[in-house]
């Protein structure tokens, strides 16, 4: 198993396919996008398929999420989820897309195994949405949603970020859209992690403000009937239920002592937090001729070097020189 110094095990899998997006998002990346890898240092997909391979089968890895940038973006996307479901055991296989693309590809990815899919949907107004992400996209990632869930990638899971004066008024509107098409809506707290550098605390909304404008309109209850264990979301079941939505609190509501995750960005490197700032290069050992064996023991030494929190409260903290796009979320 991948265990670290805290006991805590890692077996959900990240992995970036690409740190390429097809949108400009305020809070990841400049309008006018970013450098990205030059094609030869990307991973190429036998080589993804191998360290998965290698996760799955000796490191004890349950569910492996492909993200980006945006992994859509990947042309060997559909191959590369059906080698990881032919895997034994089978992990689980969901994606994490902006959702542009994903109408055309929602049918051949369920063909090729994949579980479900996280699409990130921010606003409901298609002005607001070109404002955020710099593109005129929004119907495409609706379609989108709506294509994921005909191909039966459920449970369809919409990702939304607030930003105070920019679309925090839609936490009640986007929760009362989410489950009238049967989508779970989960917000996340805006992390630093954009390339500009420019988060600040004093824009962030937080959890407990989350919570308070969805408060005004539904009825919220703590989900206790589903333990957490370490899924990032704290879950509410809405009026009732049988409708949840979720909040991942990842700054103010950290959730490092039962974290499970590992990633691995595009070019090869292990990221033990998403948070990390030193990472352990798979690619070049592996280009080298480094066996399995090898290869899993590096992953394992990288693992054990997990921090006990990301420490964003620390006065030490620095923001990792990677922006999101780039590290795969």
């Amino acid at each position: 198993m991948l265990r670290d110094s805290f006991g805590r095990v890692a077996t959900d899998l990240r992995v970036s396919l690409t740190d390429k997006c097809n949108l400009r998002c305020t809070y990841c990346m400049p309008p006018e996008g970013l450098d990205w890898l030059p094609k030869p240092q990307l991973l190429t997909a036998d080589e993804i398929v191998r360290l998965v391979t290698i996760g799955v089968e000796r490191l004890g890895i349950e569910e492996v999420r492909y993200t980006g940038g945006e992994p859509l973006l990947r042309r060997e996307l559909v191959d590369i989820v059906a080698r990881t479901t032919a895997l034994e055991p089978r992990p689980q296989v969901s994606l994490t897309t902006n959702g542009i693309g994903l109408a055309r590809l929602a049918e051949p990815l369920a063909e090729a195994g994949l579980d479900r899919v996280n699409v990130s949907l921010d606003t409901l107004d298609p002005a607001t949405f070109k404002q955020l992400a710099h593109r005129d996209r929004h119907a495409d990632v609706i379609d989108g949603l709506a294509a994921a869930d005909r191909a039966g990638l459920r449970p369809v899971k919409v990702n939304a970020v607030l930003m105070r004066g920019v679309n925090d008024h839609e936490a009640a509107p986007l929760l009362r859209w989410s489950l009238d098409h049967g989508y779970e809506l989960r917000f996340i707290e805006q992390m630093p992690l954009d390339a500009q550098h420019g988060w600040s605390r004093e824009n962030m909304v937080t959890a407990d403000e989350i919570l308070q404008l969805l408060s005004a309109e539904f009825d919220l209850v703590p989900d206790d009937l589903e333990e957490r264990g370490s899924a990032p979301a704290e879950r509410f079941l809405v009026d009732g239920g049988p409708a949840r939505v979720g909040v991942i609190g990842s700054v103010t509501r950290p959730f490092c002592g039962a974290c499970d995750r590992v990633r691995l960005t595009a070019d090869g490197q292990v990221r033990n937090c998403l948070f990390a700032t030193e990472e352990s290069d798979l690619k070049t050992a592996m280009r080298a001729g480094a066996s399995d064996d090898e290869l899993e023991e590096r992953w394992r030494l990288a693992v054990s070097r997990k921090r006990a929190g990301h420490g964003i409260d620390d006065p030490s903290f620095l923001q990792p020189s990677r922006p999101m796009s780039a590290i795969g979320g």
